[in-house]
């Protein structure tokens, strides 16, 4: 039974990470563009926040994938996605036509930051370089 929590763990991690290395390697593919739309929510030195981002983005998704120092990668992450959340998603804020679609952003990432809770607790299971290794 052991070996399927590891398989579902690791699945885990590769669905979470499936959404945050492409959107890293997308905000670097364009970090003008992003930079724009962060100076634009009125986030100062847009450049280096969105830079800040985009390897937020990029290096958490590794770490995920590698299972590598997971408290620390699901702590980062879990703020990472509170930040974003509350700068691009309080969807009560937009008009009435766009809150549906902005309400769905908003616990979808609710969702993603109890996934990092779950990963905290649980760890990055057996299928990992950073598992735990028997003395």
């Amino acid at each position: 039974m052991r070996s399927l929590d590891d398989l579902a763990l690791l699945v885990g991690r590769l669905c979470i990470a499936a959404l945050f290395l492409p959107a890293g390697i997308g905000k670097l593919g364009n970090l003008a563009g992003f930079a724009g739309s962060l100076a634009a929510k009125g986030v100062p030195a847009p450049m280096v926040f969105g830079g800040l981002a985009a390897a937020t983005e990029v290096i958490g998704g590794l770490l995920l994938i590698a299972g590598l120092w997971p408290r620390f990668t699901a702590i980062w992450l879990a703020g990472f996605t509170v930040v974003a959340t509350l700068l691009s998603h309080l969807f009560w804020t937009f008009p009435e036509a766009a809150q549906a679609g902005q309400q769905i952003h908003f616990f979808k990432n609710v969702a993603i930051i109890g996934g990092f809770l779950f990963y905290f607790a649980a760890g990055p299971g057996a299928f990992s370089l950073g598992r735990k290794k028997a003395l």
